[in-house]
């Protein structure tokens, strides 16, 4: 068993020592795995047990002026990214169809390696769009592709920076932080308050932006299983499919936010017609007697007797 555990330990250290890049290898949370897994399930555990417990019997905080802080940092954060990107390689210098990771110390090279970095900084960042919502009591919008998405990123981009730390799997962090820009700018908007959210009719089209992206990059990962590259082709496997698991996982959400409560929308809408259409029915009983209310048009005259009388003309038939 103790050779069995040795040989484990001295395959890792030869992973982590000799097959990753060199150049990464002393950058903070770079040396190991385990810190930045500790992080992600600490998370996952303070946002759905710790943190509600937490906030329980507390009032939720007002954290208006934090949020359009904080999504403001976040839209110039991303744009910063995005520009980074493509100065660094997307811009012009890479191939979509093939692009090898540069591993020299050539400055556009590191450049790319160090922004791959920031990138994986900026998971971390985001774990606070979940945050505040515990600290808000809005337990109902940590759903599980909320938490799922969030905690699996800096765990996944980690290994990205370790080992190919730029290359054909940066085209991921380009369509990403170009997605966030748009999207933290929604959420900018959102925390104006309801003055400006009713003007917020395309928060949708963010979900399917999302979906959009991940085609792209699930597409753009898998041809190198078609083509020669000197790309490695493990990670052609994790890019790829963890954009097939989070295309399905926001197809669901948005299957579950838009759709079905549009469906439950016009269900509503039909609901009063059909029930004031049960009424009329109802109102004519089986030997046909006519109530008033199914009647246009009325007449009263004094009986002989001193009894008043009404008369009233069933107009149902005529076109209106």
């Amino acid at each position: 068993m103790a050779q069995f555990v040795m040989a484990i330990y001295d395959e890792y250290r030869n992973l982590m020592d000799n097959k990753s890049d060199p150049r990464v290898n002393n950058w903070f949370m770079m040396s190991s795995p385990f810190p930045t897994l500790f992080i992600c399930l600490f998370y996952a555990y303070f946002v759905k047990v710790l943190g509600p417990k937490l906030m329980e019997n507390r009032k939720p905080f007002d954290l208006k002026r934090i949020l359009l802080f904080y999504n403001f940092f976040q839209v110039i954060f991303s744009a910063w990214l995005f520009c980074e990107c493509l100065i660094a390689g997307w811009g012009g210098q890479y191939s979509f169809r093939c692009q090898p990771v540069d591993y020299s110390n050539n400055p556009i090279a590191v450049r790319m390696a160090e922004g791959c970095w920031w990138y994986y900084f900026s998971k971390f960042c985001e774990f606070l769009d979940t945050i505040f919502f515990v600290l808000r009591k809005k337990n109902n919008q940590i759903t599980t592709l909320h938490v799922i998405h969030h905690g699996c990123m800096p765990m996944s981009v980690w290994f990205g920076v370790k080992f190919t730390p730029g290359g054909h799997g940066s085209f991921f962090g380009l369509l990403n932080t170009f997605v966030h820009v748009w999207m933290y700018t929604y959420y900018f908007l959102a925390a104006l308050g309801p003055k400006v959210q009713r003007y917020l009719w395309w928060k949708k089209y963010l979900t399917t932006m999302q979906m959009v992206q991940f085609v792209l990059v699930i597409i753009h990962a898998f041809q190198l299983l078609f083509i020669e590259c000197n790309y490695p082709k493990a990670f052609v496997w994790w890019i790829g499919m963890h954009a097939v698991m989070f295309y399905f996982l926001f197809r669901n959400f948005y299957t579950q936010t838009y759709e079905k409560k549009q469906s439950s929308t016009v269900a509503l809408k039909k609901e009063p017609e059909t029930e004031e259409k049960e009424k009329k029915e109802q109102n004519v009983k089986e030997n046909g007697t006519i109530y008033a209310n199914e009647c246009k048009m009325a007449t009263g005259y004094i009986s002989d007797s001193g009894l008043r009388n009404r008369v009233f003309i069933d107009n149902r038939g005529f076109q209106k």
